[in-house]
């Protein structure tokens, strides 16, 4: 699909499926997805610099636009000298469930480690209650929605505080060894 073809978003066909891959189906779209959904990455540089995989600036730059073209991400532009900022859409605080799911796909059936298989956990066990509280957080975060109080610890600091632990495990591990 040429890049004039995928700003249209118009599908190749009506598969419902066929319309999510042609937005989401490359091999970094949905890395910078989970890195501003769960990593609160949200400026380029930032982006670039502690990405895990280590995505080159052009593929960030490419996919940045693709995502904004394709109505996941809104990219607000502060003016001269200053970083622009990405946010999630509706859209894509939608796929919080799709991105947990997947998650829990890889932890049963690729190599994962520890510490990053924790937060894929989390969000498994915590299923769908977890899921929309998270979904809540990101509307309050990107959209300016405020989030319902629910006298639960925010799914952040649950993400955050099991993947501290995870590294904490993982040093004493490797201290023993």
């Amino acid at each position: 699909m040429d890049q004039e073809e995928k700003l249209t978003n118009t599908p190749r066909s009506g598969c419902p499926i066929n319309a999510a891959v042609e937005v989401l189906g490359d091999r970094w779209s949905l890395i910078v997805l989970r890195d501003i959904m769960f990593g609160g990455k949200r400026h380029f540089r930032t982006l670039q610099r502690e990405s895990e995989e280590g995505i080159a600036s052009n593929i960030l730059a490419s996919r940045l636009r693709d995502l904004v073209a394709g109505g996941l991400l809104t990219r607000e532009d502060p003016g001269a000298g200053r970083r622009a900022a990405y946010s999630l859409t509706e859209a894509a605080i939608q796929l919080v469930p799709v991105m947990a799911e997947l998650g829990w796909w890889g932890l049963r059936h690729r190599p994962t480690t520890e510490p990053l298989r924790v937060r894929a956990l989390l969000l498994h066990d915590g299923g769908p209650r977890l899921w929309d509280d998270f979904m809540s957080e990101l509307r309050e975060r990107h959209l300016g929605i405020p989030a319902p109080d629910t006298e639960r610890p925010s799914v952040d600091e649950q993400l955050d505080a099991a993947y501290a632990e995870a590294v904490q495990a993982a040093k004493r591990d490797q201290q023993i060894a």
